[in-house]
């Protein structure tokens, strides 16, 4: 790297020779600048293709609709794997390679860790350079992680699973001498990692382009009432990832690890099912087949000439709506953004553009509360409704997804069919944003009471106390709490497992299981005749019937909420000097991971955790997770969260509007006009 740039021929420009050649059939067509653009004075624009290599078929997808099918395609794969597979995974990964939640804490930050430090370096100097080779590289990139995720799965060996613990009351030591607390062993397990880091390191390198020049391109080269309908698009696009990606990753879990399940000789020996708690299923399969198709995508990429046909008249016509503060002049008679001594002054002159800022906080405050609800909302329905996970999670992805793209896609709908100014555009995110704060209150009145829990809410039968699971009616059974598996009584009391309940034996009938010779379950509470069993699996059903009228105003809310993500990057690109959109879109990235996506969860947890009334206590007396919930004091703080980022939100988009000054009619001239007088006098 020297001082004049990036020199690494994967990012130079094609040949002038070959540029000048495919310009002259547009500059014989009437745009006579067009054919004495060069490298350094306009668009370069050029065929689908490598080289001397480009097929007439190729030349119908050298459009911006071209771009966009291939756009998309790599942001939907970015988001199985990134936002999908991972997150599915996470739990998989952290049984068969004997990690604790803060470990997989840290594989899942890698990501933002790597896309906060290369996203201003990239998005600078990606700025000049030939974007969709950039992007070529970033599907290399995207696709390199994916293997290296996997890798551990190869390396590591089969999976050997221990003996089954039993769940029932149990008298006998011997029963439990797989239970005792033990010293970590000296399993190398664990040291796969570092294996895992690296793999989201480099998808977090992947996924730097992406998000930065690939918007910046289509932005480019489309005219600009066209703008947030590509973009509003393509960030829709993007969201089918996750579901995919949790559709595919689920699955793929109901398959074993290593395809095959081994056959043991033991005498006692049950063929091992997902519903036994030792199961891991086969979370690599999905890596393996991103790396495949993501790579595939590197071809498209990397025919793509330096600036779509049509470019340079779609700039030409064009006009600034860059904030009126100096900074284009400033970066026009200087030419910033040439080399990398400009840096510095080129990120001074963003962070000085207080319309800007104003909306990079405001789109962090937002990104903290989304990415908050996308990794918590199915804990929330699962505690509020008494829903099983798999199902909350199903829920949570059926209200999050198509909501979020559908905010996207209408909200890039009506700026481009009302052609909306920068100023219009903001005024029109301050709307959907107090829309959103209102429906927030759905977690006023949308809010369920915690359901009968022995030892929690309750006590035996009269007989213990609260928050003490042990009691005398199970206090010789030796139950773990460690093995949470929730029972509902026939007292309609739901107990923390069939070992806490008392329960000394279990049968199948129809293949459906229920527990017998309960000592801590009392009689009935409705005499509707002899149940012949005391307790069946899963929790009491639930009595709050609110989860549909939660569900619709959740629903709209995320609408209105996403309806201001394709606004605020269109403003983001107008609001800058024509030259540093790419950059600008850089430090909205950073800024974005630094106060939104990366301590998003991290609050919600800590507000999660904050509502806790049981927790897990292991053998060793160590405090694991999370139990049972304190219901409205958890829809109490998450409301709180949500509806304190929703009023910063707004009071930043109120002081865009504010600060914000249109250039004068004198200035706002087509972009490239001055250029093109340039470049036709020379």
């Amino acid at each position: 790297m020297k001082g004049s740039g990036i020199e690494n021929p994967a990012f130079e420009m094609p040949s002038p020779k070959f540029g000048r050649r495919w310009l002259e059939g547009p500059a014989r067509a009437g745009t006579g600048a067009a054919a004495h653009v060069g490298p350094g004075s306009g668009p370069e624009e050029g065929p689908c293709g490598w080289g001397p290599c480009a097929p007439r078929t190729l030349q119908l997808c050298n459009n911006s609709e071209g771009y966009l099918a291939a756009y998309s395609l790599l942001a939907i794969f970015q988001g199985v794997v990134v936002n999908g597979l991972i997150n599915i995974s996470i739990s998989t990964i952290e049984k068969r390679y004997e990690l604790n939640s803060s470990l997989t804490g840290l594989i899942s930050a890698s990501y933002d860790i790597a896309f906060c430090l290369l996203s201003l370096f990239v998005s600078y100097f990606g700025e000049r350079g030939h974007k969709p080779r950039w992007l070529a590289f970033s599907a290399f990139m995207l696709g390199l992680g994916s293997l290296v995720f996997s890798l551990p799965h190869f390396k590591s060996g089969k999976y050997q699973y221990g003996d089954k613990l039993e769940d029932t009351c149990q008298t006998a030591e011997t029963t439990f001498a797989n239970a005792t607390c033990s010293a970590s062993t000296n399993s190398s397990l664990h040291n796969y990692l570092y294996v895992f880091i690296v793999g989201q390191l480099l998808l977090g390198v992947g996924g730097t382009p992406l998000y930065t020049l690939g918007t910046a391109f289509i932005d480019d080269s489309v005219p600009k009432h066209k703008s947030s309908l590509y973009i509003g698009i393509g960030y829709a696009m993007s969201l089918l990832g996750p579901a995919i990606g949790y559709v595919l990753g689920g699955q793929l879990l109901k398959v074993y690890i290593d395809i095959q399940i081994p056959e043991r000789q033991d005498i006692n020996y049950t063929k091992l099912n997902q519903d036994d708690p030792r199961w891991l299923g086969a979370w690599w399969i999905g890596f393996l087949a991103c790396f495949f198709a993501i790579w595939l995508l590197i071809i498209p990429f990397s025919c793509f000439p330096r600036h779509l046909p049509g470019t340079a008249k779609i700039q030409a016509e064009k006009i600034s709506e860059t904030h009126d503060d100096g900074s284009q002049i400033l970066v026009q008679a200087n030419n910033i953004g040439q080399s990398f001594k400009d840096f510095p002054l080129a990120l001074l002159i963003l962070l000085k553009n207080p319309v800007l800022m104003s909306l990079i906080i405001a789109s962090s405050s937002e990104a903290l509360v989304a990415t908050g609800f996308a990794t918590f909302l199915p804990k929330f329905i699962e505690n509020q409704f008494g829903k099983s996970s798999s199902f909350s999670a199903t829920l949570g992805g059926i209200v999050l997804i198509p909501a979020a793209a559908l905010g996207q896609v209408i909200s890039g709908v009506l700026v481009s069919k009302f052609k909306m100014s920068c100023r219009a555009i903001i005024k029109f995110m301050i709307s959907t944003c107090s829309v959103a704060l209102i429906l927030n209150t759905v977690f006023l009145f949308a809010k369920c009471g915690n359901e009968p829990f022995a030892g929690v809410s309750e006590t035996y039968n009269g007989t213990g106390t609260l928050y003490n699971l042990t009691a005398p009616c199970n206090a010789n059974c030796r139950c773990l709490r460690s093995m949470y598996y929730p029972i509902c009584g026939r007292d309609e009391v739901q107990y923390f497992s069939p070992c806490f309940a008392g329960c000394a034996s279990y049968f199948f009938n129809n293949m459906k299981k229920t527990f017998h010779n309960c000592s801590c379950i009392g009689k009935p509470k409705r005499e509707n005749g002899s149940e012949d069993y005391e307790a069946v699996p899963g929790k009491c059903p639930t009595k709050c019937n609110f989860l549909p009228l939660f569900l619709t105003f959740f629903f709209f809310a995320v609408v209105f909420t996403f309806m201001a993500v394709t606004p605020t990057t269109v403003a983001i690109l107008r609001c800058v000097p024509d030259k540093q959109r790419s950059f600008a879109l850089g430090v909205q990235s950073v800024f974005l991971r630094l106060l939104g996506t990366i301590p998003g969860p991290i609050l919600f947890g800590v507000a999660i955790d904050n509502s806790c009334t049981l927790w897990d206590i292991n053998e060793c007396e160590a405090k694991g997770a999370c139990w049972i919930y304190d219901n409205e004091r958890m829809a109490y703080l998450l409301m709180g969260i949500s509806a304190a980022c929703k009023i910063i939100t707004i009071i930043f988009v109120v002081m865009a509007v504010y600060f914000y000054k249109p250039p004068p009619l004198t200035k706002a001239l087509p972009r490239k006009t001055a250029e093109k007088r340039s470049a036709i006098h020379t």
